[in-house]
């Protein structure tokens, strides 16, 4: 299990030639549909934990807590502001334990599978429905600075997002991931103190404004 640690920034078609520029190696160039699933009150994406699937293949995005000690006053306390951090997991035994504990009342006896003939069974029993559904484009790039990923995103619904990416093995050193991404973002002159919004955030605005109203409401989003 890994800690995923990110920032968003606003990226358009002179991006790649700054990266470029900086030296980055564009290592990928792929094309992915995300399907994300939650019960019809929405009681996973309300915890901010975030079922997918991607490529046949299911992960969940759970939130984790902020430890203060990484933080001081300043200008590193706005660097950390500016970056997400979710456990990404990916065993889907774990996966379909951490879903159970969360909407217990939506499951019947007994225990789930992580079978592959009984994928649509789990998924029936615990009620999830397929609430977003889309592809990407995605330009991975990387740099010099070990272990820093930059990932250009294109959605088909008309949206793109660059995001500055380090993943820190559980326990790991989150502050020198923190440093690494503030470092890679003066690089790329990126200024403001505003998160930006990520692919999620403008399709549920787009298409589902209730369940995004929802969110809002408890500070999810």
């Amino acid at each position: 299990m890994c800690l995923e640690v990110e920032r968003k920034f606003l990226c358009n078609d002179e991006t790649q030639k700054t990266l470029e520029e900086m030296g980055a190696v564009c290592v990928a160039q792929r094309q992915f549909q995300d399907q994300y699933f939650d019960t019809p009150k929405f009681d996973l994406t309300l915890k901010d934990m975030w079922l997918r699937k991607r490529k046949g293949c299911w992960e969940l995005k759970c939130p984790t807590t902020v430890d203060t000690t990484e933080q001081t006053s300043g200008e590193q306390s706005e660097a950390a502001a500016l970056c997400s951090r979710y456990k990404e997991i990916t065993s889907l035994p774990e996966i379909q334990r951490r879903v159970k504990e969360v909407i217990q009342e939506f499951c019947e006896e007994g225990e789930t599978s992580s079978s592959l003939e009984d994928e649509e069974s789990w998924v029936s029993k615990m009620s999830l429905l397929c609430f977003a559904e889309f592809t990407t484009m995605r330009l991975s790039f990387a740099l010099e600075e070990e272990g820093v990923q930059i990932d250009l995103d294109r959605a088909d619904f008309g949206y793109s997002v660059g995001e500055i990416e380090v993943l820190v093995p559980e326990g790991g050193d989150v502050q020198c991931a923190l440093e690494k991404i503030e470092r890679t973002a003066r690089k790329l002159g990126l200024t403001g103190d505003q998160r930006v919004e990520g692919k999620m955030h403008v399709y549920l605005g787009r298409y589902h404004p209730e369940h995004y109203a929802k969110l809002q409401s408890e500070h999810i989003l």
